[in-house]
């Protein structure tokens, strides 16, 4: 589904990404972690197709995100840490915007805009104005934007950033459904950026760790944990250690 190739993304003389590979198969959830600055956002952004790469690529279900950019993007769901919301508009007008201008066709419009409010559990604040919804229903709509045109590859970018433990268990448990729908429904690849490690390992079965632009770590939660060691001691060791010996190199 996502196939990440060399990827590198330069600013000026600073390299904030550095030639990333990956890939991922249909229905994996992966944790994408590192600590702040290590390139996971840009990362992101690189295969969105919001932010062109400065050497390497990426395909999305097949399509390059060089050759094919249009057609990678609509294999992409993407939900960024502040969700791109018109406070001023209902939920499912909203939806029915967003379908639209990601060419979802108008005789299949309000199915995607339906089957979309009832995964994320917004049919009963269906024609609530977005402004007046508590953030972890906002975060709902936000998801609810991302797959309304059930593209096969999710992107999220912090999406329990905020959240009282509440909300945060509700969006895990959505998020868990989306890559393990219910039959008849699509099923999504998804890519999760979070600081928060419980969640990588609630609901992920992979790891991905960046430091300082290069990926330092790839492997399954259940080998990476196999030992007893924690996420946590795992983040620790591959970050601190890592700077520790690069400022003694330097």
């Amino acid at each position: 589904m996502i196939e990440a190739r060399q990827l590198s993304k330069r600013y000026g003389d600073m390299l904030a990404v550095d030639g990333v590979d990956f890939s991922l198969e249909r229905g994996e959830v992966v944790g994408f972690l590192g600590p702040n600055g290590a390139g996971k956002t840009t990362t992101m952004r690189m295969l969105t197709g919001f932010l062109p790469p400065s050497e390497g690529t990426a395909s999305i279900a097949g399509f390059d995100i060089f050759n094919d950019p249009i057609e990678a993007r609509r294999c992409v769901g993407y939900l960024p840490e502040s969700p791109p919301l018109y406070p001023e508009m209902s939920v499912k007008s909203y939806l029915s915007y967003v379908a639209k201008i990601k060419d979802v066709s108008r005789g299949e419009r309000r199915q995607a805009v339906e089957r979309s409010l009832e995964r994320c559990g917004l049919v009963d604040v269906r024609n609530r104005v977005i402004g007046t919804l508590s953030k972890g229903y906002r975060q709902r709509v936000g998801l609810a934007q991302a797959i309304v045109h059930e593209p096969p590859v999710l992107i999220l970018d912090e999406p329990t950033a905020g959240l009282d433990p509440l909300q945060i268990q509700e969006i895990r448990e959505l998020i868990a459904e989306l890559a393990a729908p219910a039959k008849g429904e699509t099923q999504q690849t998804v890519i999760l950026s979070t600081h928060i490690l419980a969640e990588v390992e609630a609901i992920c079965r992979r790891v991905i760790l960046i430091h300082q632009g290069c990926k330092v770590v790839d492997a399954p939660l259940s080998e990476l944990t196999a030992e007893g060691q924690s996420l946590e001691e795992l983040f620790v060791r591959e970050t601190m250690g890592r700077s520790s010996a690069r400022e003694e190199r330097a």
